[in-house]
This record gives C-alpha cells, structure tokens and sequence, in this order.
C-alpha cells in the first residue's frame, strides 16, 4: 500500500512564499537558502531575477547599517575584538551581494529552465539508469 499526497491551493501559495522569502531575505540559514535555490526554477525567470536583485539590495541596506558603526578601510582593530564581528558581517554581506548578482547573470544570460519555459531539469534518475556524471569514478567498492 501507498500514500498518495496532494498540495492544496493554500499549501501552494504558502509555498511560493516561503520560497519567495528565502530568496529575498539576508539572514536566513544556509540550508535555507540552499533549499529555495533547489526550488527556484518553479518560479518564472523574471520573477526569480526580481527576488534576487531585492535579495541584494536587502544586503547592501544592512551592510550599510553595520557600516554606519564600523569603517571596513580601518580595519577591524578600532573597535577590538568585537571589530573581527563587524569585519566577518560587512565580509559576508559582500560575498552574499556578489554571489547573488553572478547567479542573477547566469539565469538572464538563460541559464536553467525555470516554470513555463519548457520541460523542467530532472535530478533523480530512473531505476537502473546509469549517472552520466560518474564517469571515470572507480567501481572497486573502495570508499572515499
């Protein structure tokens, strides 16, 4: 026997707002950011570009209030150890912003196949089908 489940209206749309919410917010956990990413292609392209560059104005914003208390250029000993704070925070929201504009010019440049556009990337392989991405691994039972 089999349990067969379906999304309800409700669930969908509050699916697509966790899903726009996590690609808009600057605070949340990496996983989470990592699963919105895993889901991201449900959305149309346009909409993911616009979630995105509001992700990175949502970074620059809180970047420039830690910024209003701690000057990057004057290193992070003004303000002793807890200068190395502000110093990883102001680090991570450039990497963050950065990041998040190279993935916004992959998915304008066509990258991907997001909701509409056709049929969708599928990750899973069929029972029995062989991963086109392990060529060249060894098959002798060793572990890595």
């Amino acid at each position: 026997p089999r349990t067969e489940y379906e999304i309800t209206d409700a669930g969908r749309e509050e699916y697509f707002k966790l899903l726009r919410g996590s690609l808009t917010a600057y605070d949340q956990k990496m996983d989470v950011l990592s699963a919105a990413l895993g889901f991201i292609v449900d959305l149309p392209r346009a909409e993911a570009v616009d979630l995105l560059k509001e992700r990175v104005r949502t970074i620059e914003a809180w970047r420039a209030s830690v910024t209003e208390h701690y000057v990057p250029e004057e290193g992070p000993e003004q303000l002793g150890h807890i200068g190395e704070i502000m110093n990883l925070w102001v680090h991570s929201a450039d990497a963050g912003a950065e990041w998040t504009r190279g993935l916004i010019k992959r998915i304008e440049g066509g990258a991907y196949t997001f909701s509409g556009e056709g049929e969708p990337f599928v990750g899973v392989l069929a029972e029995g089908e062989e991963n086109p991405y392990a060529t060249g691994i060894p098959d002798d039972g060793d572990r890595y």
